[in-house]
């Protein structure tokens, strides 16, 4: 973990100026957490990766972030190294360093027209990059390893084990309908309200580039359009106008066309449940999978929600 003892390093490795003061974690991810780093020349974001990564990885991220900076898209700029290098290996810590922006909290309510067009924009960044298509968005948990997380979890007493059980047959059901990708480019992956967010100037900004890779778009759209406007068809339908009229290449025009956020949710939600039951994990690790495993629980995904938003956006096949 960094320490504050790191600052003039990585101030002096990133050219940043003089007095550096590590502040933080100011937030954290799954993948991460970011630190505030101040110099006499302004602030900084560091971020600390929980699993070290290759500098040829890093220069993709930020090959892709470029892309999209210079395509409209309102992401933080990279800052990279006296050598050119994105990545810093520390004693204590690998970090990577970006523009600091000052970011309101997660909001699922957000302009739904703005999140549209971003959308769209990011679905036309020139970029051709090397990463694959990953299994986390297009295969299942399955119906076996639902059953065991729910006895496994039902039995050690888990709050949440009850909320999971009722949602048992659903989640199966759900991963019934997952299909192969149709179109394949570049796609961020990863557009949740965590990583989609406005500033405290009210302009968006897109964060967390570190999962991009191949994808459809119709299926990331599908991911934005559930996490923005379910429950509301008049938003998903705004997002939506506002994403076609800005060029954006997706089209939702069957329950398939939502695989990716079937799979992201089961995966995501099959992560919480294994970390909470983890005989190794902290108190502190075990609040935060009770976290994300309630969201999961609460606001779930169902077939019923897929067919509101297909009639909200008015793409179905006929």
């Amino acid at each position: 973990m960094l320490d504050p003892l790191d600052a003039p390093r990585i101030a002096d490795r990133y050219a940043l100026g003089p007095d550096g003061v590590l502040e933080g974690p100011e937030a954290r991810g799954e993948l991460g957490q970011v630190w505030r780093l101040r110099t006499a020349r302004g602030a900084w974001a560091v971020k600390e990766p929980f699993e070290a990564s290759v500098e040829a990885d890093a220069r993709e991220d930020a090959d892709f972030e470029r892309a999209a900076r210079a395509a409209g898209v309102p992401t933080p700029a990279v800052i990279r190294t006296i050598d050119g290098a994105v990545l810093l290996d520390l004693p204590t810590a690998q970090v990577r360093v970006f523009e600091w922006v000052d970011l309101r909290e997660r909001d699922e309510g957000l302009d739904p027209t703005l999140v549209g067009q971003l959308t769209a924009a990011i679905h036309q960044v020139p970029f051709e990059g090397t990463r694959p298509v990953d299994p986390w968005y297009r295969e299942p948990v399955g119906a076996d390893r639902w059953d065991e997380l729910v006895e496994d979890l039902t039995g050690r007493g888990a709050s949440f084990a009850p909320d999971l059980a009722s949602l048992r047959d659903e989640l199966v059901a759900l991963e019934t309908l997952l299909e192969p990708e149709r179109a394949l480019r570049t796609c961020h992956r990863d557009l949740w309200a965590d990583n989609v967010r406005a500033t405290t100037t009210g302009e968006l900004c897109v964060i967390d580039w570190d999962n991009f890779g191949l994808a459809d778009p119709s299926q990331e759209l599908a991911l934005v359009l559930f996490e923005f406007g379910a429950g509301n068809p008049a938003r998903a339908a705004s997002l939506h106008a506002a994403y076609r009229e800005a060029g954006g290449p997706g089209r939702l025009e069957a329950p398939g066309s939502f695989s990716m956020v079937i799979a992201q949710l089961g995966h995501i939600g099959e992560l919480a449940c294994r970390r909470w039951l983890d005989p190794n994990a902290t108190e502190a690790d075990r609040a935060r999978a009770v976290g994300r495993a309630e969201e999961f629980t609460t606001r779930p995904l169902t077939r019923a929600t897929i067919d509101e938003l297909l009639d909200a956006v008015g793409d179905r096949a006929t």
